[in-house]
């Protein structure tokens, strides 16, 4: 979706882009900004301000 849709890349140039390549594309389009996954501490403070009924 990201390659085709998003950055209109052609098939053929999504088929023969790396998967780095990939990963670039899709860091420029978020300002250079980078996403960092969840931690468990992060789950836990969440679990805790959004508790289960």
């Amino acid at each position: 979706m990201l390659g085709l849709s998003i950055l209109r890349w052609s098939p053929d140039t999504f088929w023969r882009a790396t998967p780095r390549e990939l990963m670039a594309a899709w860091q420029g389009l978020q300002g250079g900004r980078t996403i960092e996954p969840a931690l468990s501490g992060d789950l836990r403070r969440l679990l805790e301000a959004f508790p289960d009924a």
